[in-house]
């Protein structure tokens, strides 16, 4: 298991535009040839925009974009003609594909807040897809097949167990709150690399939300 600290991870964004954003892999001109990705995992960016704030028209290709709102409520729309609205407990993803455009806004009065993640798909190519699942529950674990992983929501009181998956690899991201991971205390931001795990198990410490997700080894 390696530790990244909500500290340790990479200060990005355009404050003067509202945008500030927090990365866990290499990014742009944060460049860190050990820190490229993890398993399927491009990016973890946890991003914050201020009322009016957002990111322009901008491509994407060969890449599996998956967002999770925590605070406010996200503006979506793609060159594919999708137009939505993100909320807290929605799971949006965007497969790129061969190439897609899109922007992302804070049309609301008070500030959003999401984590947004990239996933390599086992196949370049193809045509971009689109999909918003809304209300996503703790027990229904969201399968990304293009990149072979799947998204587990884990929302737990204090003092609440639950089991992380058994896989080759698990990237653990805690939301908010605090939890117990193999004898390691997980704030929020912080992340956990997990390889090979087996019988492991989240102890929140105080009320918390981690995202979990579960991927091959190869």
């Amino acid at each position: 298991m390696t530790i990244q600290r909500a500290g340790a991870r990479y200060h990005g964004g355009d404050p003067d535009a509202g945008i500030d954003t927090r990365h866990a892999f290499s990014f742009g001109a944060h460049y860190d040839p050990d820190n490229i990705r993890f398993g399927a995992l491009l990016a973890c960016n946890e991003e914050r925009l201020a009322p009016g704030a957002g990111f322009a028209e901008h491509p994407h290709s060969h890449t599996e974009i998956v967002t999770w709102v925590v605070e406010g409520e996200l503006t979506h729309h793609d060159s594919a003609g999708h137009t939505t609205v993100v909320r807290a407990g929605d799971v949006q993803r965007l497969s790129s594909a061969g190439g897609v455009r899109h922007e992302e806004r804070n049309d609301a009065d008070v500030p959003l807040v999401f984590v947004q993640m990239w996933l390599a798909p086992l196949e370049p190519g193809g045509d971009p897809s689109y999909e918003i699942v809304r209300g996503i529950a703790d027990s229904t674990p969201y399968a990304l097949p293009r990149a072979a992983a799947m998204l587990h929501v884990r929302r737990l009181e204090a003092g609440e167990r639950t089991a992380v998956p058994d896989a080759g690899l698990v990237y653990a991201h805690v939301v908010r709150g605090a939890v117990r991971l193999a004898g390691e205390e997980l704030a929020a931001g912080d992340a956990a690399r997990l390889t090979g795990t087996r019988d492991l198990a989240l102890l929140a410490t105080a009320d918390a939300e981690v995202l979990l997700w579960e991927m091959r080894a190869d």
